[in-house]
């Protein structure tokens, strides 16, 4: 038994060799912790940051500045206003389109089956996200209100989802589990503010032409929707079409993840009360007739959305594998003692970490007060305005898009790092506070618990 789940003899990670046993198990245990995706985005940061500052920082900067040239003929290439892309930048426009398509799924989902369904249930999370996003972009511009450095108010405005969680999932049962979902509607919400942020606002030159192209694509996915039509080459080909259309177009190539995603059908093939006819009796005569199991296995297949296949598909690919490497490609600041007095007594760093720890805080808790006293919405039951405090705290752990916006917003490479050594600070900052706090609450429950047991037993007697 591993983790709960019985092991199969005859499969190689449960046999008694030793790759199995001293490292398969083990990985294979580690990645089904909830925090484990949190865990490796810590891990690769901090590699980047001591490869960065050690006498090997040159092969880190050489590594990541190199040029990749990817061509389909004459006509086509893949190039930024002419020239070859780096690794860095193949990382944060190519694969980081993977991370913002699994973004997009989950929106697509809370806003089907999820708690973006009902406006009702969402107008908390949803009114905190707004705080959570408009005092951070305030405090940062306040810091920053002209030159260069202005443009990059979007930049605490950001939660990242699996940091978040994975730190909240620390303390386990101590968090009530509807503040674990008012956290991930919160970072969802504030996810879509950071694409209109990135749409809208971090954008270059557009070339109308391939816009043209980019909309007709997206033209095409809706009616091959509306057709029904679920053969998934074409999708991922017009899919591929989006990415690079909008790529040349100016508008960030990611964005393209983000509109396949929410594009994407929420909905089973098969519903789920005709699943049972349609797949149980078939397979129930697999054992004489082959076909029946194939068929089988194809209506249990259609009865899960297509958004669920997806997500399941991708998760370990984004988390484990692209958030880690977009974080070794940007968390490598050189860090001195020079620069750390620079990167303090700078107004973009000082704007971030002052926006992600202070603005996450004072905009989400603040919102959520307001709009419970005006009766608009109601906490949670087996929560209290603690959680929020708490809550909001994490939230100011903007890690991953926070890297991403910095990327986008500055070609400076002085203020990119930073804002980097501001993001990293201020991540920090917001997962001790945020942790501290909710660890308070249970305290805090435990001894009003005690008490009220000591009254009773006091009473009885």
């Amino acid at each position: 038994m591993v983790s709960g789940k019985i092991v199969s003899e005859n499969t190689w990670l449960g046999s008694n060799r030793r790759l199995a046993k001293s490292i398969g198990r083990p990985v294979r245990n580690f990645l089904g912790i909830e925090a484990s995706s949190g865990i490796l985005l810590v891990i690769a940061a901090l590699v980047a940051l001591i490869w960065a500052n050690s006498p090997w920082s040159g092969s880190y900067n050489d590594l990541w500045n190199t040029e990749i040239r990817v061509s389909l003929g004459d006509s086509i290439s893949l190039d930024h206003h002419g020239h070859p892309i780096t690794l860095g930048q193949f990382v944060n426009d190519v694969l980081m389109v993977l991370f913002f398509f699994v973004v997009g799924l989950e929106i697509k989902r809370e806003m089907v089956t999820g708690h973006l369904k009902k406006i009702r249930d969402a107008l908390l999370p949803l009114i905190a996200a707004i705080g959570g996003m408009v005092v951070p972009a305030v405090i940062f511009f306040a810091f920053n209100s002209s030159g260069e450095a202005s443009d990059g108010w979007g930049i605490p405005m950001a939660t990242d989802i699996a940091f978040a969680i994975g730190v909240v999932s620390l303390l386990g049962p101590r968090v009530p589990s509807v503040m674990k979902v008012f956290l991930l509607t919160l970072a969802i919400v504030d996810d879509i503010g950071g694409i209109l942020v990135i749409a809208f606002f971090y954008t270059d030159d557009l070339a109308s032409d391939w816009l043209y192209v980019s909309a007709l694509t997206v033209l095409g996915v809706i009616v091959l929707k509306k057709l029904n039509v679920r053969y998934t080459p074409i999708y991922i080909a017009l899919g591929i079409l989006l990415w690079y259309s909008l790529f040349q177009s100016g508008v960030h190539a990611t964005i393209a993840g983000v509109i396949m995603g929410l594009l994407t059908p929420a909905t089973a093939l098969i519903s789920d009360k005709n699943t049972v006819s349609a797949a149980v009796e078939p397979a129930m005569q697999a054992q004489t007739d082959f076909s029946s199991l194939r068929k089988a296995t194809f209506h249990l297949n259609a009865s899960v959305p297509t958004t669920e296949r997806f997500e399941n598909l991708l998760h370990p690919l984004t988390g484990f594998i692209i958030i880690p490497i977009f974080a070794l490609a940007n968390a490598g600041v050189e860090i001195s003692s020079d620069s750390l007095s620079d990167a303090v007594s700078s107004s973009v760093t000082r704007g971030v970490v002052i926006g992600l720890v202070v603005g996450k805080i004072v905009g989400v808790s603040l919102f959520t007060f307001i709009a419970i006293r005006l009766r608009v919405a109601k906490l949670p039951n087996d929560s209290n305005f603690r959680h929020v405090l708490g809550i909001s705290a994490i939230s100011g752990i903007g890690f991953t898009v926070s890297m991403f916006m910095t990327a986008l917003a500055y070609d400076n490479a002085i203020l990119q790092d930073e804002s980097k050594v501001g993001i990293l600070l201020a991540s920090i900052f917001a997962a001790i506070i945020g942790l501290f706090l909710l660890r308070s609450v249970k305290v805090v429950e435990q001894e009003a618990s005690f008490l009220e047991e000591n009254k009773e037993v006091a009473q009885f007697n």
